[in-house]
């Protein structure tokens, strides 16, 4: 891969993609879709951390990429919200590591991730309605971590928080200032990971906002007829029988 505006490392158990830019732009879009092919069909590495450089994780789109002389049209945001997409649905744990500014695009990110580790000195925002324009499936997203009211109090207000509102609505799960030994209580938290039935449950909560009862129900029996036979819940039960 010839990534130009992310760095992407991976070890036995983890794989960490680095921002090397403040701000996102279709390079990055198409660098982090190349990532993510990487990570579905070549990384065995059951978990995902993504992070930012320089103190900061992502402060948003970069505008110098669009021409106000010229027609606009919403390729980009398209390309931008399958990469998301794609990110959202890996068959691993993802967690992300938030310093500085989380604004725009950088909280989108954000919120397609498992697990969010903050630093005190965060600022999280979603400017796009005031500068006229949508942050997103951010819409789509925000509500479900934090209901309605705040969600629209977020993204029409503009509002910036910091790390300790962020934790109480339920947008960081933990802030730390010593992320080495965060990221590392963290990883020991999920771990063992076992993909399929990671990317089932994440599924099923999703779907959990839309379904009925009857429907979760059906959809649940055959995720979990699918997690039951995957070799390691039947290694684990084997290890489970007396002797």
């Amino acid at each position: 891969m010839n990534l130009t505006t992310i760095d992407y490392q991976i070890d036995e158990n983890c794989a960490t993609v680095t921002l090397l830019q403040p701000y996102s732009n279709m390079q990055m879009v198409r660098d982090l879709t190349s990532v993510c092919n990487h990570l579905e069909d070549e990384c065995a590495a059951p978990i995902v951390v993504i992070r930012g450089s320089n103190g900061h994780f992502c402060r948003g789109i970069n505008f110098a990429e669009f021409n106000p002389d010229a027609p606009m049209d919403i390729h980009g945001f398209n390309k931008w919200e399958k990469m998301c997409v794609r990110i959202e649905r890996l068959p691993k744990i993802t967690i992300s590591i938030l310093e500085g500014d989380v604004i725009g695009g950088g909280f989108q990110l954000a919120l397609l991730t498992d697990f969010r580790i903050a630093t005190s000195d965060i600022k999280m925002q979603l400017p796009e309605v005031k500068i006229g324009f949508l942050p997103g499936m951010g819409v789509f997203r925000l509500a479900k971590y934090i209901g309605l009211g705040h969600a629209k109090r977020l993204i029409l207000q503009s509002k910036s928080i910091d790390a300790e509102e962020a934790l109480q609505l339920g947008l960081v799960d933990l802030i730390s200032d010593d992320l080495n030994n965060a990221l590392g209580a963290t990883l020991a938290r999920f771990s063992p990971v076992n993909p399929t039935a990671v990317q089932l449950a994440r599924r099923l909560l999703n779907e959990s906002f839309h379904d009925s009862f009857e429907d979760a129900l059906g959809h649940f029996l055959a995720a979990q007829h699918r997690a039951i036979s995957q070799t390691s819940f039947l290694k684990t039960i084997k290890k489970e029988q007396p002797s």
